[in-house]
């Protein structure tokens, strides 16, 4: 790849116009996919605004620039390092309701300002000006938090807990950007720990869209680990979507950087699941192997916080007995699924409902009915908790399976609290 020095504003701007148009894509469409205003984006493409590094990264991305756009963004005219480009062009517009969905939305403050929200709450850090910002105990109160957010994630509704995460995310950026170099660099990579967490629970509440957005927005940063963790999030969009060849492909790009252990094996383990989804045995085996000894190598040097699952104590065994129920084993796929689950903590609700519903397949898969059901009604609780999205594509797959046995007294017995588990799934 080629870039040249960037010449300011301008030069971004026109590089931006260029590769949009070649991409055929309009500025409304990619404003939406990027979460920029439209009237924003014609600014910087003209020039008449300098492009915020987040911004810069997220077109970087959408429209396939390989870090060209990131690069010109990251010149003398560009933001300050760790900074929040332009702080005057957007607002972050909240709405939380008593009865109803809460949400963030980064807006033009123009925008703003037409929609009424002339009260808008200022959710920065004030006066307190660089020192406090600066502070080094900061980075270390923010992953204890991230820690009990997600602890909180695994035992309610994700709508619960999203509100604050997005919260603590635009807190964590705007800390960074009042901070020296001393604590930046850590705030900066734990706002993008706690943007990839949001879009897992986005992910959770069925809204794929906004938590790729999220997903990219995590690794707009620059951060390599979150980049291709990111392909691995996605590939498990795609997972669910029973899109194999798209997940095997997500799997290996995220696998051909230069990430850790850790990240290499939720990769490999992913890839596995997208072989198993396609009916290559030997292939699954293989990625399952080489996301064993990956992760194995990732316990011994784990950093914090951790990327991933914490919840499963195998996650390359426990994601064996998820490929061969998929492969057609359901036998071997719930014994596995069985020892593993033994090993998960009791107040992990949403893994061990997540993961008991793949057993619960395999079991009645395996012909197991009256066993199957009894598991079943010991899940449909956790799974009214913790409303996931993802849970409730193999519920809905667990009720098609026992369907096909109406005769059975278990099947029948179940099938009231089954129904109206299946109404309730929408998170």
């Amino acid at each position: 790849m080629t870039v040249r020095m960037n010449d300011g504003p301008a030069d971004f701007g026109k590089e931006l116009r260029r590769r949009r148009l070649a991409a055929g894509m309009s500025l409304a469409r990619l404003a939406a996919r990027v979460h920029y205003s439209k009237g924003h984006l014609s600014l910087v493409e003209r020039g008449l605004r300098p492009p915020a590094r987040d911004l810069a990264r997220l077109c970087d991305t959408e429209l396939r620039a390989d870090g060209a756009l990131a690069a010109l963004a990251a010149g003398p005219s560009g933001p300050v390092p760790g900074g929040l480009g332009d702080r005057e062009a957007e607002v972050w517009l909240m709405r939380l309701s008593a009865d109803g969905p809460s949400w963030f939305q980064p807006v033009s403050r123009r925008q703003a300002v037409a929609v009424g929200a002339a009260s808008l709450a200022g959710l920065g850090i004030g006066h307190a000006g660089p020192a406090a910002a600066d502070n080094p105990t900061l980075p270390g109160l923010y992953r204890s938090m991230l820690a009990q957010y997600r602890q909180l994630g695994q035992a309610v509704a994700p709508g619960l807990v999203l509100p604050v995460l997005i919260a603590q995310t635009h807190t964590l950026r705007e800390l960074a950007s009042h901070a020296g170099p001393r604590t930046r660099p850590d705030l900066l990579r734990l706002a993008s720990r706690y943007a990839e967490y949001v879009g897992w629970l986005v992910q959770e509440t069925g809204n794929d869209e906004s938590a790729l957005w999220w997903t990219r927005y995590a690794a707009a940063g620059g951060d390599q680990e979150l980049t291709a963790y990111g392909l691995v999030r996605h590939a498990l969009v795609t997972l669910y979507r029973d899109d194999a060849r798209s997940t095997i492909d997500l799997a290996r790009r995220a696998q051909a950087g230069r990430v850790s252990p850790r990240v290499l094996g939720l990769a490999a383990q992913r890839e596995a699941q997208g072989h198993a989804l396609a009916g290559d045995h030997d292939a699954c085996m293989r990625c399952i192997d080489r996301a064993r000894d990956l992760l194995a190598a990732a316990s011994r040097e784990q950093e914090t916080p951790v990327l991933g699952t914490t919840n499963v104590a195998d996650p390359a065994e426990m994601g064996r007995g998820w490929c061969l129920y998929e492969l057609g084993r359901p036998k071997a796929a719930a014994e596995i699924l069985d020892a593993q689950l033994a090993r998960v903590p009791p107040d992990a609700v949403r893994t061990r409902t997540r993961f008991g519903m793949r057993r619960a397949l395999a079991v009645a898969a395996s012909g197991e009915i009256d066993r199957a059901c009894e598991q079943t009604r010991e899940l449909l609780g956790g799974a009214a908790t913790v409303a996931s999205a993802t849970i409730a594509t193999d519920l809905r797959k667990l009720a098609r399976t026992l369907s096909r046995h109406p005769t059975s007294p278990s099947v029948r017995e179940l099938a009231p609290e089954l129904g109206t588990a299946l109404r309730n799934s929408s998170p």
